[in-house]
């Protein structure tokens, strides 16, 4: 696994950023299949439209 991926989840988690988030960079990151659309929050969408392009642009948007 690409250590970007540990090191970048093991960041956002320190930085206090949503859950959510997290869980939408992992997926972008992975190139998964987006949630079904009722499940899709905001910090879900820019999470994985970061991940997808591997970086953390909006991360401190979602900070708890």
């Amino acid at each position: 696994m690409d250590p970007m991926y540990h090191d970048t989840i093991k960041k956002l988690e320190e930085m206090g950023v949503d859950r959510e988030y997290i869980h939408g960079w992992i997926g972008g990151f992975m190139h998964n299949p987006k949630r079904e659309e009722q499940r899709i929050t905001e910090a879900y969408e820019a999470g994985y439209a970061d991940g997808f392009s591997k970086n953390m642009d909006n991360a401190n948007n979602w900070k708890g």
